[in-house]
Order: C-alpha cells, then sequence, then structure tokens
C-alpha cells in the first residue's frame, strides 16, 4: 500500500508550486541571513529543481547557457557552492550531481533515496537514522563531519 501511495502521491505532485516553494524559501533565507541570492544564483536553483533528478553542473551549464550567454563553469560551480552553503541543495556523491533541498533552513543530514532506473531522488528526513548515526560514529571514536546516505533501489514506479 506504501508503493502504491507513494506513486499517487508523485502522480499527484505539483511540481510547479514545488519549485515556487523551492525559490520562495530560499529568498527568505537568503534575506534573513544577509546574503544575496542574485537572479544568477536564483536560476541555477530552479535549474537544480527542474526535476526531482540529480542535475550535473555541466548540465545546469548548459541550461544556463540559454538565458545566461557569458555563463562559464566557473560561474555555474561558485552559484552552486553558494546554494551548497546556504543549505539550499545537496551534492550527491555518488552521482556527482545536485539535488534541491526539501528541508531547507532545517538543521539535518542528507538521506537519499535514489532509483537505480528512472533516476528518480528522493529526500528523507529521518531523526532516528540521524541519531543512529551519530551515536555509531561516537562509539567509534569517530568524529563525523558530514553524514550522507545514499540507498539506490528501485522507486514505486519502476520496482
Amino acid at each position: 500500500m506504501a508503493a502504491q501511495d507513494a506513486a499517487h502521491a508523485h502522480h499527484t505532485h505539483n511540481h510547479r508550486a514545488c519549485i515556487e516553494d523551492a525559490l520562495a524559501t530560499a529568498r527568505e533565507l537568503c534575506a534573513e541571513r544577509g546574503v544575496q541570492l542574485t537572479p544568477l544564483r536564483e536560476k541555477v536553483l530552479q535549474i537544480v529543481w527542474k526535476s526531482h533528478k540529480p542535475v550535473g553542473a555541466y548540465d545546469v551549464l548548459d541550461e544556463l547557457a540559454r538565458s545566461h550567454k557569458s555563463a562559464r563553469p566557473p560561474t555555474v560551480y561558485r552559484a552552486l557552492d553558494f546554494l551548497m552553503a546556504e543549505g539550499l541543495i545537496h551534492k550527491i556523491e555518488s552521482l556527482n550531481a545536485y539535488l534541491g533541498c526539501v528541508e531547507a533552513g532545517a538543521p539535518h543530514s542528507g538521506q537519499f533515496l535514489i532509483c537505480r532506473k528512472c533516476g528518480t531522488t528522493e529526500e528523507i528526513v529521518d531523526p532516528k537514522l540521524e541519531t543512529a548515526l551519530d551515536h555509531a560514529s561516537r562509539k567509534a571514536r569517530f568524529k563525523a563531519e558530514r553524514q550522507v546516505v545514499e540507498i539506490s533501489g528501485l522507486c514505486a514506479r519502476c520496482g
């Protein structure tokens, strides 16, 4: 039943509203923090949010070049670095790609379900998992600096 619910939620998902919410949150957070969400950074964020699939930096560059003819790789990487530093996007290390953060502004670690067939990636937030990983790290006397969990498998639609 959970797989059907997830598939149904995906079909009824208003992605345009999703993107607009992400951009509004980004504008609000940046204003609160006194950092500048430039039009270019906002466009990069919009490109990253375009689908629920991680996007590579050069895919961002290709899309950005349509509206910003002078866009070059360093421009894109600086924008992506800014967006990551502000907690607005995540880097999916195994794919070397970026994904919009569904919990922007809230402290959390990255936990991702990555469909190996269609590429859809979903961020999950599970405080129990964060606590368990933190406990296991401390038990091993390991000072974790960053926690990212990437789980590969099949989404509800592909499974």
